[in-house]
């Protein structure tokens, strides 16, 4: 199947096609992939025979006949029962989608992935970003694979063993003080002025769809069904924003059927644009003032994807909360102590923020439930 497709703002009516190397729309909105067809389910028993990574996927994918992807493997990663949390915390069934088992130890590798190859195809020979941690990373080791030039800038206050990787994997590396909304102005300024493209959360339409292979895994690791509940720790939101979008698509294409799953968007109390947002009734974020927390991959205090995460939340039925670093901490610590999960900060959100929709009775006993660990621990000590 050759895949065509146009891109659609996500905002307003506007389209463009898929040459070239968009960024945003002139509403200065990220853009939706938006493909001409579909595959049809039969395909289903093709997957069987290929390898168990996210370009298994290809038709779902900005990928056209004779592409090949820039590919370290990344995608494939296992659901986990958690018997410990269900029994704790009364439940029937709660799983960990364990993103810290890709490449460059992080659920950013499929984004990546997906945008290094998208702007190769198109011509791209540099990349820029600006990163809270994972991302810098994974533009790094993806553009290394592409023979492309890679600068990356990230706040001084980054892991230092993330910092490392993205050295370690050839990047010119800025460090900057300030949080990643000041790093990330001084990346757009840095592609302005020099031929690197821009590779910012939602600020090129191609990250969304490598993250949106998480929620193809998920409905195929679960035979074709979808889970109650996703509970996803959410910085930039491309993952939230990618899963949903996979889901709509699925259902159209007739490869799934039923209800959705409800998407919890989990934040730390140190930085919570989406969470105010949402308890507002607002259909936009402001930015935070002053965003403190130790779960690095949180700390985006304006995320342009604001208006879309809210719509998933709202259409999904769905909601945002927030948890303190101190629980988030200790649910990661106890998530690896108890079942071996080498669980990032951000992963421990997600568990905390499950202990809290169980006592407010917005997760009951029989509801399905998948939490999200997006890195591994490792990278964070």
């Amino acid at each position: 199947m050759t895949q065509t497709w146009s891109l659609r703002c996500s905002a307003t009516d506007e389209t463009h096609d898929a040459s070239g190397l968009p960024t945003v729309s002139s509403a200065g909105e990220p853009w939706f992939v938006c493909y001409d067809t579909f595959p049809d389910p039969s395909l289903k028993a093709a997957l069987a025979t290929r390898p168990w990574d996210m370009w298994r996927y290809r038709e779902w994918m900005p990928l056209a006949q004779g592409e090949e992807p820039v590919n370290l493997g990344e995608g494939g990663t296992p659901m986990l029962r958690v018997g410990s949390v269900e029994a704790e915390l009364g439940l029937e069934t709660v799983w960990v989608k364990d993103e810290g088992q890709n490449p460059c130890g992080s659920f950013k590798a499929r984004g990546l992935s997906a945008a290094v190859t998208r702007a190769t195809l198109a011509g791209a020979t540099s990349f820029t970003c600006p990163t809270a941690g994972n991302a810098g990373v994974a533009l790094s080791a993806y553009g290394q694979r592409a023979g492309a030039r890679v600068r990356v800038y990230a706040p001084k206050s980054t892991p230092p063993r993330i910092l490392e990787q993205i050295r370690l994997f050839g990047a010119d590396l800025r460090l900057l003080d300030g949080h990643i909304g000041d790093c990330g102005k001084a990346a757009r300024a840095y592609a302005a002025e020099s031929s690197a493209v821009d590779v910012s959360t939602l600020r090129e339409p191609y990250r969304i769809e490598g993250k949106k292979t998480m929620g193809i895994e998920i409905a195929e690791q679960l035979g074709w069904t979808l889970p109650d509940c996703i509970i996803y720790p959410t910085g930039g939101g491309t993952g939230l924003i990618g899963m949903w979008k996979a889901f709509g698509e699925l259902a159209e294409a007739g490869w799934i059927e039923g209800p959705m799953p409800r998407m919890y968007s989990v934040q730390s109390t140190g930085c919570a644009p989406v969470v105010k947002a949402f308890e507002a009734g607002a259909t936009a974020t402001e930015p935070w003032p002053d965003p403190q927390t130790k779960a690095a991959g949180l700390q985006v205090p304006a995320p342009l994807g604001g208006k879309m995460m809210l719509r998933v939340l709202e259409e999904s039925g769905g909601k945002a909360l927030a948890v303190p670093d101190e629980a988030l901490e200790n649910a990661a610590a106890r998530l690896a102590g108890r079942e071996g999960i080498d669980t990032c900060p951000e992963g421990g959100a997600a568990l905390a923020a499950l202990a809290a929709l169980v006592k407010d009775g917005s997760v009951g006993p029989s509801d399905s439930v998948v939490l999200f660990n997006t890195g591994a621990g490792w990278l964070y000590r």
